[in-house]
């Protein structure tokens, strides 16, 4: 039952995710019958992988919609945001020549995968920070910082309001 749930979920996320891409290049409505047809075909067939990933690990929350919006939310939302402000700095700092880059240690407080995989990227794709390596089994967080103004941070000064981010939607 599970693995059905997990594929119809995952089948829907991926083809609305193709549909939203592919908006406007159809003759029928906003996409052409093929597009659509292609779309079903490419979402039911990358549904079956996603679907034995997420029930073997067990990560059955990940099938939860509102799951799916707070992600929406957070990319749209304070994602952005934090990644404009980072460029921001980091053109100052490239500009300026104020770096002081290393790399720093902390604990966020996540302990599902899915938590740990978001934030490693969520930080990684914010300019100015890069993460290093994530120690499984006491969860730290290596990264490496452009300009260290704490070589013990909490993860606040590092990424922001990221952790509780992860928390929220990954649980």
């Amino acid at each position: 039952m599970h693995r059905l749930a997990a594929w119809a979920a995952s089948a829907l996320g991926i083809y609305l995710v193709y549909l939203l891409l592919t908006i406007g290049t159809g003759s029928l409505g906003a996409w052409s019958l093929s597009e659509l047809i292609a779309g079903a075909v490419i979402a039911a067939l990358g549904a079956i992988p996603v679907a034995r990933f997420i029930v073997k690990r067990g990560d059955i929350r990940l099938l939860q919609p509102h799951r799916w919006f707070l992600f929406l939310f957070y990319a749209v939302g304070p994602f952005f945001l934090a990644m404009a402000r980072a460029n921001i700095d980091v053109a100052y700092r490239v500009i300026t020549g104020k770096i002081k880059p290393g790399i720093v240690r902390f604990n966020p407080g996540l302990y599902t995968d899915f938590g740990r995989t978001l934030l490693a990227n969520s930080i990684t794709l914010t300019p100015g920070t890069l993460t290093v390596d994530v120690d499984d089994d006491t969860g730290d967080f290596y990264v490496h910082w452009i300009y260290v103004r704490n070589p013990e941070p909490r993860p606040e000064e590092v990424c922001g309001a990221f952790p509780r981010w992860a928390r929220r939607i990954a649980g």
